[in-house]
């Protein structure tokens, strides 16, 4: 027996997350939301829901006193709370505590001390653990930043003391940036957690990020759950996760986790968690940080272990001891995570993308296939919160099983709407440094040092996809001359075999002969014969084509009368524009609309909030100078000058922007 009544104070795929368990446990649950949440999917999962406020995070989901209103009103006995509340909730849980209700995480002492970075680094060096050189206290202003910057030695992380999530954390390389990581990581650490209070240590250049997961109840007995390997990472968030890491070996990974339940017992810690690390080339290991959640990436640990964190956690916050003793924590063949977020990955590996879902398909239908979201189709992604869509997580016997399933699921992945980062994630996972486990934190820079720019296609990959969307083509004009439920009977039956299209892809023109051949198509492409294979439902969202041999799943995503067609093969979405041979050659007498110069225009690359704007109509500007600053999803982007001039006029700044405001320039 544990509790009759949950209130989970948290909202996406870990609040579904949590009920699933609370389900299975029978226990009732309670939902908070904001106004534009009502109709999401966490919200209709719970047995009760309450508004708690208007979209921000700081007036729904981190209102205080709402939710306290709300858990004597529901008469909830237990409460699961966002991180970034904890340490505010303190007061109100000790005052709770009184009255019956209990809190599913550790005690407040270790929550208050482990989310404070500057105390957490403190504990973490009385207990033992190995930690990163730095200034262990809080940093004033920016000149005292330069000073300990340059007393530690560039280069060096500036850090928010409650922050996480990659919020609030900068690199610094020299004192301009130090200053500039000062201002905006200070602003995003008090947007995100309400607390300014920043430290700077040296920054370990090219480790990886490796993290213990703990467990621990309130008789003194605590575990380590083996470790996660979260080094791909884009702007200090994690992307990639999977369980094992490819790098430790048995010595290395006992240490580690040997550390982080040191570390657990010092702040009598009692319940999951994550001790993180950043480990070198040579293996050896430092201290990051101690998160006292449930970390997004759980469910790969969950995979290897056969442990339901969240049921754990409900246990040991009722007062029962452990079941498992160290030697019963197995690791049993290997779990991959991929976050799936809404985010245009052309753009810094990811900038935010909303909208609503037209159309979203998870690949459930994929083997040993777990999908975490709170989302379905028709839901809204907003600026309000993070544009995560989803955890998607695959299982094998071993490495190379597990990355095969997340190739297949990620081709089988439908998601409309909305921009998305399919297509890194699959480049990412089928890369050949890691495939061999060649990793860092700096991945994506190193491998994509100008940027991801989509899968480069092979001269086979090439033909592949002209030959599949030709075919396409021609399974589509042959529908069409189809009549389904009607006595009509043809004149004369189309006797038509062999069509010859001109197929554009990129800056290539490709003459493509189809002819068909049963059920499938001859297609001769670079005077080399293909044979494409398929069932050729063009209603579905999915299609499962065969090329000599060789299956592949596409999603056709659009298609106009101009022949224009977008299709997503192997990841990426690849514009296509597909005529037959005279449309082709009369369409050189089509004039072609010119491109907007927008040399002269700064137009901000994302919807977000004006934070700052730091000129006005009539001044000079030089290049690189900083105009404002937008904040999306919780991260402050500084828009800067492209070139040097005056500006004309500012557009549209009001509080919400989107795509369409603009500075101009003379």
């Amino acid at each position: 027996q544990t509790f009759e009544k949950l209130l989970i104070a948290n909202r996406g795929e870990i609040a579904c997350r949590v009920i699933k368990t609370c389900k299975k446990m029978g226990i009732k649950t309670v939902a908070i939301h904001s106004d534009v949440d009502a109709n999401a999917v966490h919200v209709k999962m719970a047995d009760e829901a309450v508004c708690v406020g208007p979209a921000p995070t700081s007036k729904s989901y981190l209102n205080m006193d709402a939710i306290m209103e709300v858990i004597k009103k529901t008469r909830a006995q237990a409460v699961s709370l966002n991180e970034s509340i904890c340490c505010s909730f303190i007061s109100s849980l000790s005052l709770q505590a009184s009255e019956g209700v209990t809190f599913i995480g550790p005690d407040t002492h270790a929550i208050q001390a482990m989310g404070d970075k500057i105390e957490s680094k403190l504990l973490a060096k009385n207990a033992k653990v190995n930690t990163i050189p730095g200034f262990d206290g809080v940093v004033k202003d920016a000149d005292e930043a330069v000073r300990i910057a340059r007393e530690i030695g560039y280069p060096v992380m500036i850090k928010a003391s409650a922050g996480g999530g990659g919020k609030g954390m900068r690199i610094a390389w020299d004192d301009e940036e130090t200053r500039e990581g000062f201002r905006f990581s200070s602003q995003e650490a008090a947007s995100s957690f309400g607390d300014d209070r920043l430290l700077i240590e040296k920054f370990i250049d090219n480790p990886r990020h490796i993290e213990i997961q703990v467990l621990a109840d309130k008789h003194g007995n605590a575990l380590w759950l083996n470790e996660r390997e979260c080094s791909i990472q884009r702007r200090n968030q994690k992307v990639v996760e999977e369980a094992p890491s490819t790098f430790l070996d048995p010595e290395t990974r006992r240490a580690m986790g040997e550390q982080a339940v040191a570390l657990a017992k010092a702040v009598k810690y009692s319940s999951a968690g994550t001790v993180e690390f950043l480990v070198d080339s040579s293996k050896n290991f430092y201290f990051l940080e101690m998160n006292t959640r449930l970390q997004v990436e759980h469910p790969v640990t969950e995979c290897i272990t056969g442990l339901d964190l969240v049921q754990e956690m409900i246990r040991v916050a009722k007062g029962y001891p452990l079941r498992h003793r160290q030697a019963d924590i197995p690791i049993n063949g290997w779990a991959v995570e991929c976050r799936v977020y809404a985010e245009d990955p052309y753009k810094s590996f990811g900038l935010p993308s909303i909208g609503k879902l037209s159309q979203y398909q998870e690949p459930l239908h994929v083997p040993n296939v777990r999908v975490d979201s709170g989302i379905q189709q028709g839901s809204d992604i907003s600026i309000y919160y993070d544009p995560m869509i989803s955890k998607l997580i695959t299982y094998g016997s071993n490495r190379a099983e597990a990355l095969k399933r997340m190739e297949e699921a990620l081709d089988n992945y439908v998601i409309r709407g909305v921009a998305h980062n399919i297509s890194l994630l699959r480049e990412v996972i089928v890369h050949p440094r890691f495939v061999q486990g060649d990793i860092s934190t700096k991945f994506l820079p190193e491998v994509y040092p100008d940027g991801f720019k989509g899968h480069k296609l092979t001269d086979l990959e090439r033909r592949e996809l002209l030959a599949t969307a030709a075919s396409l083509y021609v399974a589509e004009q042959l529908r069409s001359q189809r009549f389904l439920g009607t006595p009509r009977i043809p004149i004369a039956k189309s006797k038509r075999s062999s069509w010859e299209l001109s197929v554009r892809l990129g800056d290539g023109i490709y003459p493509v002969a189809v002819s068909k051949d049963g059920s499938s198509f001859s297609v001769e492409v670079d005077g080399m014969k293909l044979n494409v294979t398929s069932e050729w439902n063009l209603a579905s969202p999915l299609l499962s084509v065969t090329v000599d041999g060789t299956q592949r799943t596409i999603q056709r995503l659009s298609r106009n009368a101009s022949g224009d067609t977008h299709i997503q093969f192997l990841g990426t979405v690849y514009k296509l524009q597909i005529l037959t041979k005279v449309a082709a050659e009369l369409s050189k007498y089509m004039p072609e609309k010119a491109a907007e110069d927008t040399s002269s225009i700064l137009r901000s690359p994302m919807p977000g909030a004006v934070v700052a704007v730091s000129v006005k109509p009539g001044d000079t500007v030089s290049e690189g100078q900083e105009i404002c600053v937008i904040e999306a999803m919780k991260m402050q982007n500084s828009m800067i000058a492209a070139k040097t001039g005056k500006v004309s006029y500012l557009r549209s700044l009001k509080t919400i922007c989107n795509l369409s405001n603009r500075i101009e320039f003379e």
